[in-house]
């Protein structure tokens, strides 16, 4: 079985693969992107490619027609496609149709799980939304997150591949330096002050987010492969479980699991572009299709966090 994931040198990429490589019958995994961590699992089934997504020869060297599976990760994230309206559209959308195009060519249709986002929700909005509140995206990730949708829908429907699409929530706590996510604050209001650094959060305190942890999306990405057809239907997109939580709940929470000082670490210096692109996003849902179908919520903001530092094998400074 020879399984591919775009944007496997990124930090959920990286999760995903050490998941992946603990199954038996994968007897290829293939991982795309632009650069990759130092330190990759060593195991003789794993290839490493780099290159760009948008470019035909690259991506049909990594999807060849016996791939089984693919994992579509890779993305240029909210606040640069904001920023770069081309490379957002080069990347998201341009780089999804060869993607899709070459999954095409595959001896039995593949399995995709794409990793959609709860920005394609925007505009005037219910106080908590549902499975049946339409996508009205207002930023260009958002907007090309949904084209994604229709496209891998479109393609599932003609019987190219069989598709599912995940709308991502928040994800936190992300190790490493921030990103150039509108949503990176969400990891930086606790990942700084647990390494001793103070941050300045460029939202108020007031600010909801819909918040995941890495390993629930992990197990939700595994959970979207192995469902079977039948379960999705004709509706391929599907939003995630979550919790909601503001930046004042997280830093409270962060002083409950790491003490006080972490928490005073975090102060507030508001970022126009940065509020202007959060605010669009929802922050609360109902998610009954979800959870009928066996995807799970963390618990609560506090496990969120002391996963993180189990996982990471950081001490609180």
């Amino acid at each position: 079985m020879r399984v591919v994931v775009t944007g496997g040198g990124g930090f959920i990429g990286q999760k995903l693969t050490r998941a992946l490589l603990a199954r038996p019958e994968i007897s290829r995994l293939v991982l795309f992107d632009t650069a990759f961590p130092p330190q990759l699992p060593q195991d003789a089934r794993l290839e490493v490619v780099r290159g760009d997504i948008a470019d035909s020869a690259t991506v049909a060297r990594v999807v060849t027609p016996d791939t089984a599976s693919l994992f579509h990760l890779a993305a240029v994230v909210s606040g640069a496609a904001e920023a770069d309206f081309d490379l957002g559209y080069r990347v998201n959308l341009d780089g999804m149709r060869l993607v899709l195009e070459n999954l095409r060519r595959c001896a039995r249709p593949a399995r995709v799980v794409y990793t959609s986002s709860v920005a394609a929700f925007g505009g005037d909005l219910p106080p908590v939304l549902d499975d049946s509140t339409i996508a009205n995206p207002q930023t260009s990730y958002g907007a090309q997150k949904v084209i994604g949708e229709y496209l891998l829908a479109d393609y599932t429907r003609k019987g190219f591949m069989d598709g599912r699409s995940l709308r991502l929530p928040t994800i936190i706590v992300r190790p490493g330096k921030p990103n150039a996510a509108a949503s990176s604050f969400a990891s930086a209001i606790v990942r700084e002050p647990l390494n001793g650094v103070e941050y300045d959060c460029p939202v108020g305190p007031e600010t909801a987010v819909w918040l995941l942890s890495p390993r629930r999306v992990v197990e939700a990405l595994l959970h979207a492969h192995d469902t079977p057809a039948e379960a999705w239907g004709v509706n391929r997109v599907l939003n995630l479980p979550g919790i909601t939580a503001t930046v004042a709940e997280i830093v409270a929470a962060l002083g409950r699991v790491a003490g006080p000082k972490a928490a005073s670490r975090v102060r507030y210096a508001p970022d126009a572009r940065i509020q202007a692109i959060v605010r669009t996003w929802p922050a609360r849902f109902r998610t009954p299709r979800a959870l009928a179908m066996g995807f799970r919520a963390d618990p609560d903001v506090e496990t969120v966090i002391r996963d993180y530092i189990a996982d990471e094998g950081i001490t609180p400074a």
